[in-house]
């Protein structure tokens, strides 16, 4: 399933939905429908919200997967809407947290070199990552402001996954347990700001610390499954396009370090909550730092559009103002 957190043009409250065809089925309008039509409230006390919905996981998904085969399409005017028409936000607008790794090796050897540094390799025996900002998430369509004191503004080309019921000290065998779903992200960097820090070896801060986008959905992990090889990877062609022309083309399976390694990773000795952000890192030519200004016509610049999309996880697209 594909779900949805978004407003309605008419409606500012925030609502939680899951994609049919051309259309998004409202949940809690769909089980209120169900309740009064046909007297099953079955669905009733679904959370009305992606975020609460994670805390339980599991046996929300399920009833979810029941709904989606329970109501009458020929109605679907009366609980859903035209997804042209909404508001689209990120699936969790704020996170309890967002650890972003650094887990595409083509990414890491290429910017490392552009500082004249040789790949380390303590970076093949584990996954890293920091802590970006979860209260400066973007949704599909949303635009993002211009930040002060940068002339170097970046994309990157990344996936995410998003945590359900959570866990502690987990190992990777069963890590997979806990991915809700999967979702693209577009990692915004200000590239002079975050060459000015990282010297100081602590890692990117203000120079990631205004923006990331996610969406347009949350996929669940069955809806890809399939596009998993005999290696194990997940095989999803990954695009950036800038104002319409293509600058960038990757693979998922490039992934050096996969979701579940890192979610070992990130829960040892704490505890990943439902909701979490878990980003890749950027995929290899994902960004203009490694593509280089003088070959994609610059850095990015107000009025700017760009177009992220990835095989079955869809396409967000984010304007610069």
């Amino acid at each position: 399933m594909k779900f949805v957190t978004f407003k309605t043009q008419e409606a500012k409250e925030t609502r939680f939905g899951f994609k049919s065809s051309e259309r998004i089925i409202d949940i809690g309008l769909v089980a209120k429908w169900l309740h009064e039509k046909n007297n099953d409230d079955r669905f009733i006390n679904i959370p009305t919200s992606l975020h609460r919905a994670l805390e339980n996981w599991d046996e929300n998904f399920n009833l979810l997967k029941i709904l989606e085969c329970s109501y009458l399409k020929e109605d679907q005017n009366s609980y859903s809407f035209k997804e042209s028409e909404l508001i689209i936000l990120p699936p969790i607008i704020n996170p309890p947290a967002f650890r972003d790794f650094y887990a595409f090796e083509q990414h890491v050897k290429a910017a490392r070199k552009l500082r004249n540094l040789e790949m380390h390799p303590d970076w093949y025996k584990i996954p890293i990552f920091y802590f970006s900002n979860p209260n400066c998430c973007f949704g599909h369509g949303e635009n993002i402001p211009y930040p002060n004191n940068t002339t170097e503004l970046d994309f990157e080309l990344e996936f995410a996954v998003i945590i359900g019921n959570g866990g502690s000290n987990l190992r990777s065998n069963e890590a997979g347990k806990v991915i809700a779903g999967y979702t693209i992200l577009n990692d915004w960097s200000s590239r002079n700001l975050q060459r000015d820090e990282m010297p100081m070896s602590l890692g990117p801060a203000k120079g990631k610390d205004f923006a990331s986008s996610f969406g347009p959905y949350m996929v669940t992990p069955d809806e890809i499954e399939s596009a998993r090889k005999k290696d194990g990877k997940l095989h999803l062609q990954m695009t950036c396009h800038v104002n319409g022309e293509k600058i960038s083309d990757g693979n998922t399976n490039d992934l050096y370090h996969s979701f579940e390694t890192m979610i070992e990773r990130a829960s040892m000795n704490t505890k990943l909550m439902p909701g979490e952000y878990i980003g890749s890192g950027t995929v290899g030519t994902g960004c203009i730092l490694e593509l280089r200004p003088e070959n994609t016509g610059g850095w990015l610049n107000k009025g700017d559009v760009v177009t992220l999309e990835i095989e079955r996880l869809g396409i967000l697209e984010n304007k610069i103002v």
